[in-house]
Order: structure tokens, then sequence, then C-alpha cells
């Protein structure tokens, strides 16, 4: 335990960008490290997270995950210390019973399918084992992971597993990339193009398995993700104007914002915008928005 003059004041929490040749692949890392802090209220060691397009793997170097909410393909709470998601179409909460040093990488859905050739829909909200969805590379990837001194070093490991296996992918010439906006409207595209047929469901159908999701809940996410983004200042202020939001983004009124805002994140915009700056369990929209 760290001495009482070391103990800071506040959780780690860590947004980073992978390096430019996974832009297309990794959407993001993400750090999260309570352990050098004082222990957190049991309220503030909930982790609420919105519902997204984007898988991920999360490893619990130090502590205990656990389930605090449904759609988790497990046999306990205590989540393991390798574990895959898939695309999430509603709002998912986990708990730490204690502090917790977490690892989190976020896939683009259709580039984990190009490398693994795994169907993203069969995984959309699914929490899985890593082992039984990945191959022993991958096993081989998270043991060491797990057992590296430090983020910076499972950064370098994680970059050097994918780079060859990405490349070896790009030069095929056969994955959705790019950044979210981008992502979404050229897997559309991708999808329409691909094999002798190109009918709405069989389109559809391909989206579905690149991404776990219909085009439609694609856009919505992206189109919401996009205008918290854009407003991100004013809406730490407190100074954003809800109405004008709405109507910059697109959306028909404030009320359609707000329902979309709610079924992607379980609270209206006012309500989010004063979880992000007064509980700590609403961490993952403070350092993304």
């Amino acid at each position: 335990m760290p001495t009482a003059s070391k103990i800071a004041a506040t959780p780690s929490t860590r947004l980073i960008a992978p390096r430019l040749a996974l832009a297309s692949c990794v959407r993001a890392i993400v750090v999260r490290d309570t352990t050098g802090c004082s222990l957190l209220p049991p309220a503030q060691r909930l982790n609420r997270f919105p519902s997204v397009p984007m898988c991920c793997i999360v490893w619990t170097i130090a502590g205990e995950l656990e389930a605090a909410g449904p759609g988790l393909s497990l046999a306990d709470v205590r989540m393991p210390p390798a574990l895959f998601g898939g695309p999430r179409s509603y709002p998912l909460v986990s708990y730490n019973p204690g502090p917790v040093h977490s690892f989190v990488v976020m896939f683009y859905p259709a580039a984990l399918y190009a490398l693994t050739g795994v169907s993203m829909d069969a995984l959309l909200d699914q929490f899985l084992p890593l082992e039984s969805v990945f191959d022993a590379d991958w096993q081989v990837l998270s043991d060491a992971i797990l057992a590296a001194p430090d983020d910076e070093t499972r950064i370098r490991l994680l970059e050097a597993f994918l780079a060859p296996r990405w490349q070896a992918v790009r030069k095929a010439g056969d994955h959705p990339a790019g950044a979210m906006h981008d992502w979404v409207r050229r897997l559309g595209v991708q999808a329409a193009s691909t094999g002798l047929t190109s009918s709405a469901r069989n389109v559809e159908r391909r989206i579905k398995a690149w991404a776990g999701q219909p085009m439609r809940t694609l856009r919505r996410m992206r189109r919401a993700e996009q205008v918290f983004l854009d407003e991100r200042e004013a809406i730490l202020q407190g100074t954003v104007s809800w109405t004008e939001v709405a109507a910059s983004g697109g959306y028909a009124d404030q009320a359609h914002f707000c329902r979309e805002t709610r079924e992607i994140t379980g609270l209206t915009p006012t309500e989010l915008t004063r979880a992000m700056r007064e509980d700590e369990s609403y961490w993952i929209y403070r350092i993304w928005s």
C-alpha cells in the first residue's frame, strides 16, 4: 500500500490513441487505475458505460471486476482477468469491490472480424472469457499483457502483436477502416459492394457480421458521439443549449435528441452532464467526450 503522503487525490484514468498504423483497427486504449488513491466509496466503484459499436478486451491487472448488470455470459459475477466484450446495444454497469487496475483495448468490430474471422453478430451484448473467443496466439499475448511490469510495456506488446497482422489485412484490402464517422459510412458502401448480390437483406447481413449491429443503430451511435465531442467544452462548463445541440446534430427536435441519448447512456442529456461532472462512476464519459 502507498504511504499516506503518496496517496493520489483521484484515480488515474488515461485515454491513449494507438500508433497511426493501427488507427483503423484500434479505436483507443483506456487505462483505469485506482490502486494508488484512497479507497473510493462503493457507489464510486461502479463503472458506467454507454452502448457502443466497439468491441473490447478488458485485462484486470490488479484487483477484481464484477458484473453489476445484465448480459454477461459468465457463471459468476466475478469477471476473469482477461475478458472479451462484444458490441453493446444498451448501457452497462460493472463494479470493483476494491482498488483496481484495468487495461482496456477498444477495437472497431469490423477490424476484429478481419483479424480473426469471428462474426460480431453472435457476440452482440456478450462478455466472455478471452480464451473462449480467440486462438492460442491471442492467449499468449494476453498472458504477456497480464504479466507485464507497466502499461507502457503492455502498449508495446499489444502494438507489436497487432501491427504485422493488421498490415496483412490492410494489404488484402477487405476491411472497412477509418475513424468512427468514416468507418460507419464506409461500412455500408463496403457491404453493398461485396459479393455478387447486393440486396438490402444481404447488405444488412454483412454489416451485422462485421459490426454486430444494424446500420441504423451504428449511425445513431455515431451521431450521438459526434454531438458530445463537438459540444465538450460547453457540456463540462454547464453552458450548453440542448435545443441548439439537437438542431446542429440533425435531430428532429430536442425530444428526439433526449430519447436517443437516454437509449445510449441510460440518462437524459441534462442528467448525463451532471453525472459527468459530479459522479466518479461516469469516468469514461469524462475522458471520452
